[in-house]
């Protein structure tokens, strides 16, 4: 059965669905006609299969495959170079790879929506691989800090304060994201973080152990890694690539990204503009809604990385531990009467 009729065939199963009042089942069957219109619509623009997103499993893995290899020979080019030391200048090169992932990156998030859940994920655990090697050939150029005694920080007040990144970008914090020279803020609490980014190549920015702490990111970047955070508000300009967020509690994120990842979360608020399904793995009472944030500049930023148009993915919540036919109860979509007015910052 091909897409088209399983579309017909929901459709027929909804109508005739006497569990369902009138009114539900015309909302369900103008859903299918959209979806089964949109279909059409890229079946006909897409008539080309050496077209990369073209709606082709075996296409997608094609190019997902000589792209892989691709980067796992430069890596290997550099872990075959003797003695390396940090006088080498590779980091052009380890920039050159990290780009390349995060291309693979995005392709994967452009092409999700139609390809096996199986294959998704193992997209995805093969991209953390490599990853994780580029980290390892990172670290082995990175100098050894040299020894010194430092004076204890005082503590810091609980009274909520405005800072940038630069007051943060001389203090050493330990994360659990292995990322080279990546900038973010970490190990903050009670405070309003703002970082711009404009006119500077920002690959991967981290935001890690926060606590009672509203972030600002404007701009575009690459990709941002999220890590244990509770009780915070986040609003975040476009990535062009990923979002990975793990380990959070009780908090609000406006995010744009071509793919979102989800980890423990519980009892958070997501309002997303994705050009992916949104996916989540271990987590409870979370609630997704579309993007609502504003500033200056930043239609230009959407368009610039190719986020403009609400797709509706973020309604599309994949839960890779809820294999059952029927709504995961780990998501929901947010009441309209609940959601927050559009936020400027």
């Amino acid at each position: 059965m091909d897409d088209q009729q399983a579309l017909s065939t929901t459709t027929n199963d909804i109508s005739t669905d006497p569990t369902l009042d009138p009114t539900t089942q015309r909302k369900h069957a103008a859903m299918i006609e959209r979806l089964s219109n949109l279909h059409q619509s890229r079946v006909s623009n897409k008539s080309d299969p050496k077209d990369p997103s073209f709606e082709s499993t075996k296409s997608f893995l094609s190019l997902f495959t000589n792209s892989k290899q691709a980067i796992e020979s430069s890596l290997t080019k550099i872990q075959q170079i003797p003695d390396m030391s940090p006088n080498l200048d590779l980091k052009p090169d380890l920039e050159k790879i990290s780009i390349s992932i995060t291309d693979l990156e995005k392709l994967v998030a452009e092409n999700s929506y139609f390809l096996p859940p199986y294959e998704v994920r193992s997209s995805l655990k093969t991209i953390s691989d490599l990853k994780q090697t580029l980290d390892s050939v990172s670290s082995k150029l990175k100098p050894r800090k040299k020894f010194s005694f430092k004076n204890k920080p005082a503590k810091k007040p609980e009274t909520a304060n405005i800072v940038t990144e630069d007051a943060y970008k001389n203090e050493e914090h330990q994360s659990s994201y292995k990322v080279k020279d990546s900038p973010g803020f970490r190990s903050i609490e009670n405070e309003v973080l703002i970082k711009e980014f404009k006119g500077a190549e920002i690959g991967e920015y981290v935001l890690s152990d926060l606590t009672n702490c509203e972030v600002r990111l404007t701009g575009c970047f690459r990709t941002l890694f999220i890590n244990r955070l509770k009780n915070c508000k986040i609003y975040v300009g476009p990535v062009l690539g990923s979002i990975l967020i793990e380990e959070v509690e009780g908090c609000l994120f406006v995010l744009a990204s071509h793919q979102i990842r989800i980890h423990h979360a519980k009892g958070t608020d997501f309002y997303l503009r994705c050009r992916s399904r949104p996916i989540i793995e271990q987590s409870s009472g979370v609630r997704f809604a579309p993007y609502c944030l504003c500033y200056d500049g930043i239609e230009n930023d959407l368009k610039e990385s190719n986020l403009y148009d609400d797709t509706g993915s973020w309604a599309n919540v994949d839960d890779f531990q809820w294999l059952r036919a029927v709504q995961s109860p780990n998501w929901s979509i947010l009441p309209e009467s609940q959601r927050i007015d559009t936020v400027r910052i």
